[in-house]
């Protein structure tokens, strides 16, 4: 047990050493269950908003608090870092020769990134208080990231769902310490977003039913990432160019003003060949091709045919002639979803020379 004056103390110094490992944000909340946060988490898994995504229903109990996961946690430590971009995320929408990969993949993968600070940061921890026991985690366990953020006080979750920090904006990774140790808790941060609507008017998908509400069957980062075989021909249209995840809710939030990209993480710095690549040359990768190229990024989990599934719907969607040949030659692949994303965007490119 930590009395309260060196549960404050720790705190602070924890906090200090956050920042120095590259941390943007540090906060602490209690590993209890929040009926509210439980509720809420119910009535979306109710309503079949997590789509195809059966991991979030079946460890209901263990995503519900800390405590379910592991009871004896006693307290969460949430931290972000930032992955702020330079350059405007929608800059190229429409361009009919170039995809565009959204912001937080075209740097390293940050579960690695991320999961090696968290280490660090855990390794201090023990060293100060021998005691202590730690768990950590980055979006690789039931652990609810976006609300624990908020209970700790680093943002608050947005109308996009998203956490939004007052300092950094909607462009935060999270990652979470679970300890054993009494640690006192964060203010929950409040509410921020009054009555802007940016994010919900920006999707391209109308996939918030309500704000606050997402619904992953209608979110673009669900059916390019997450979701196997076609797309269902509704939403085809409405990718774009966009051939993995989409950041239109959160490149449209007013707080990003306050977002510096000079604090986000090197390693998120994006690689040139994945800021603006052609068309053209993605739709030649083989599977050889697509891992080299990859390699070291989160891309690389959801293979080389849903990749290319993707590059094809947005093939059909550039209206450019000139990808044609490459489309062409994917009619005939082995892969069933490919294959009908080839069929569908020749006839959207033949339709429309």
């Amino acid at each position: 047990m930590v009395n309260a004056a060196a549960s404050h103390d720790l705190a602070r110094r924890l906090a200090k050493v956050a920042e120095s490992l590259g941390f943007a944000a540090c906060g602490i909340a209690s590993a209890g269950e929040d009926p509210l946060r439980s509720e809420r988490l119910e009535q979306w898994l109710g309503e079949g908003h997590h789509a195809s995504m059966e991991w979030m229903a079946t460890r209901l109990d263990h995503r519900r608090a800390p405590q379910g996961l592991w009871p004896e946690a006693r307290s969460v430590i949430a931290l972000g870092a930032s992955y702020a971009p330079a350059q405007d995320p929608l800059a190229l929408e429409g361009d009919s020769e170039r995809a565009r990969i959204s912001v937080y993949a075209q740097g390293r993968d940050y579960h690695d990134v991320v999961k090696k600070r968290l280490k660090a940061l855990a390794r201090w921890l023990v060293a100060e208080a021998p005691e202590a026991q730690v768990k950590v985690f980055v979006d690789t366990a039931p652990v609810m990231e976006k609300p624990l953020g908020e209970a700790a006080g680093i943002g608050w979750q947005g109308k996009h769902t998203n956490l939004v920090s007052p300092s950094h904006g909607s462009w935060l990774f999270l990652g979470a310490i679970y300890t054993t140790l009494d640690l006192a808790p964060a203010q929950p941060h409040r509410d921020q977003c009054g009555s802007c609507r940016a994010c919900l008017d920006a999707c391209p998908t109308d996939a918030f039913p309500a704000p606050y509400r997402l619904d992953a069957r209608r979110c673009i980062s669900y059916l390019t990432i997450e979701h196997k075989g076609p797309v269902p021909a509704e939403f085809r249209a409405a990718l774009g160019n966009r051939i993995y995840g989409c950041d239109d809710c959160l490149a449209v939030c007013p707080w990003n003003k306050f977002a510096a990209a000079s604090q986000a993480m090197t390693e998120f710095l994006p690689r040139a060949e994945l800021v603006a690549p052609r068309l053209a040359d993605l739709l030649t990768l083989d599977d050889a091709g697509f891992r080299a190229l990859f390699s070291g990024s989160p891309i690389k989990r959801i293979g080389r045919d849903r990749f290319v599934r993707n590059c094809l719907y947005a093939a059909g969607n550039s209206g450019n002639g000139a990808l044609l040949a490459q489309v062409t030659a994917l009619l005939s692949d082995p892969d069933p979803a490919v294959a009908d994303a080839a069929a569908w965007a020749l006839g959207r490119l033949t339709a429309n020379p």
